[in-house]
């Protein structure tokens, strides 16, 4: 029998002809052999839906996750708040301009329509998968499950088109069609302003047939109502900042139109903060741990328990994953063995260390680098007295790991310098952030790590950011106050958090996104944040620095050095489009630059 299979990439890659002839002993293969075909996933004996739910779930696959994402390293890893401890890494070609359209490691273009296509077959189709209860709650449960799976893939779809939107800006919206080979193939890209609008009209139609919180143990990690409105939230967000509000880099007018709006309007942040109300409004959701840190070592412990419990209220949806240890395994510093033996593959910066406030809330530097001494830093103690979420996100030298502390001072345990050693860190530190608590003991064990798409606290940052950008600029100090106290930031006399009295717009935007920079640092938003503001040809345009630390006997000498230097295009600002689609569909227009 002739089998022949096609498998294309991009929007072609979507179109494979479903049907298959039954009539004939020379059927052809026309999906890959690893599919089920339309026919058995939406079997219409199949009176309890068993292989379309198997279908729904592989959906999820195509939800990006955050982990290691890029060839083992972390996006953020081309932020500028980390480098890789190897050498010759994938993502590093963000920060050294090897990015071009044949090479690309976070291109995700053929993932993302791919995601979409199968999101379109399955809304098309899971109406065939019969709902045959006799009994009229059963009967109304399993139509109700049938109407949850439909909106679940209406909002992968719509979070598809988000993940093409920030990386390209408008892309060819194909709404519920389904291609075939036989269809015209040659699809513009639609204007930034119509992408947006389409995945906000989604959101908006989708949220009330989500499921509503709070959610079941056994629907944990579905997509339900907070999901919609919180991307919906994030999408306004894009599109309200200076690169997307009428700040496109283009010369071109059309190319201009494609990748954000032609023209500003302030009033956008409005949308914003309509958004973040909405969800508010659902009184489900919260920073979590909820009550006050009764100490800095409770807030440190609280901060941990958001990314390894598993459910909790700040949680909107995570990418699932079985308990594991890949995390530690590949994150925690290098000297420990046995069964605990890490490979350290990620050196955040001390830029980023830098950016962590004191206890009381002041900055440690002023911006010309020199110690804010009201801050009360010590630079002989560079770690004393700082907010809690530093120790919690990065491993510094001293840190209480397995039953010793970190030694990241030249010649220890975790920076031995020696020629047989592969990986060590390149900056003094290795990333805590997302991993077990594991101060004593020997050996690791599985922890919950479900990279987490969207969560509370960014809700609030958004908030602020819209808030402040509107004028309100005390309403924006107040939600930054309710991120810093969950942190353990001391409230002070004023009950200000470290804010100063009076506080401009244009800093508190500063304080806004060193806020989103230190709350949400490896959840794949900086890389994007400082695109959309437009600082990333400033921030990516410098050297990064690392902590070299000297011991003699019991002393420890600390002295700031160049750990790397970055490099950015303005073009780096939107990514190119794959030189095979563009080759495939000649009427999509490149991004300018590439």
């Amino acid at each position: 029998m002739s089998k022949t299979k096609i498998l294309l990439t991009g929007i072609v890659s979507l179109v494979l002809i479903l049907s298959i002839s039954t009539t004939s002993c020379k059927k052809i293969e026309t999906e890959p052999k690893d599919w089920f075909g339309a026919d058995l996933v939406f079997d219409t004996l199949d009176r309890l839906g068993t292989v379309a739910a198997f279908n729904l779930n592989d959906l999820y696959n195509y939800i990006p996750g955050g982990f290691n994402r890029i060839s083992s390293d972390f996006l953020d890893a081309a932020s500028g708040d980390a480098i890789p401890s190897r050498n010759n890494t994938l993502v590093e070609y963000y920060t050294n301009r090897r990015i071009s359209v044949l090479n690309n490691p976070d291109a995700y273009w053929a993932n993302s329509y791919y995601g979409i296509r199968r999101a379109n077959i399955f809304m098309q189709n899971i109406g065939k998968v019969p709902v045959v209860e006799s009994d009229p709650v059963t009967l109304a449960n399993a139509r109700l499950t049938r109407q949850y799976w439909r909106a679940e893939a209406r909002f992968i779809r719509c979070l598809m088109y988000f993940e093409l939107l920030k990386r390209y800006g408008g892309v060819p919206l194909l709404g519920d069609r389904i291609f075939t080979l036989d269809d015209d193939l040659q699809i513009p890209r639609n204007n930034f302003e119509d992408c947006v609008n389409y995945i906000v009209s989604e959101c908006n139609i989708v949220k009330d047939s989500l499921r509503k919180e709070v959610i079941t143990d056994g629907d944990w990690g579905r997509v339900p109502r907070g999901a919609a409105i919180a991307l919906k939230c994030r999408v306004l967000l894009y599109a309200a900042s200076p690169l997307f509000n009428g700040g496109g880099i283009e010369t071109d007018p059309v190319k201009k139109a494609l990748t954000g709006y032609v023209t500003a309007d302030a009033t956008r942040w409005q949308k914003v903060i309509d958004a973040a109300e909405e969800l508010r409004a659902l009184n489900y959701y919260n920073l979590f741990p909820t009550a006050p840190p009764a100490s800095q070592a409770a807030a440190a412990s609280g901060f941990i328990t958001i990314f390894t419990t598993k459910k909790n209220v700040e949680i909107i949806l995570a990418k699932q994953s079985s308990n594991n240890t890949g995390l530690e395994n590949t994150q925690a510093p290098i000297g420990y063995s046995g069964t605990a033996s890490s490979q350290g593959y990620t050196s955040p910066t001390q830029n980023f260390v830098d950016a962590f406030p004191m206890t009381n809330g002041l900055q440690p530097f002023n911006a010309d680098g020199t110690v804010n001494v009201a801050s009360g830093y010590n630079a002989a103690a560079p770690y004393t007295n700082r907010d809690a979420r530093l120790d919690v996100t990065v491993f510094r030298n001293g840190y209480a790991w397995l039953g010793r502390g970190v030694e990241t001072f030249e010649g220890g345990l975790d920076k031995p310098n020696t020629s047989g050693t592969a990986i060590q860190t390149k900056t003094g530190y290795y990333l805590r952030k997302f991993l077990g608590n594991f101060p004593t003991g020997s050996t690791y064990s599985n922890q919950s790590h479900n990279f987490p798409l969207f969560r509370y606290a960014e809700i609030v940052l958004n908030y602020a950011e819209a808030l402040n950008e509107m004028g309100r600029v005390e309403e924006a100090v107040t939600q930054i106050g309710l991120i810093r106290r969950r942190a353990g930031i001391i409230a002070g006399t004023n009950s200000r958090y470290g804010i100063k009295t009076a506080i401009t717009q244009d800093e508190m935007r500063e304080l806004v996104r060193n806020e989103r920079r230190i709350e949400l640092s490896f959840e794949e938003h900086r890389f994007w944040d400082i695109r959309r503001w437009k600082t990333a040809a400033t921030d990516l345009n410098s050297p990064v620095y690392g902590m070299k630390i000297t011991k003699s006997g019991t002393v420890l000498t600390y002295e700031k050095v160049v750990a790397g230097t970055l490099q950015f295009d303005n073009k780096l600002y939107h990514m190119p489009i794959p030189y095979d689609e563009t080759v495939k569909n000649r009427a999509l227009i490149q991004n300018e630059g590439w």
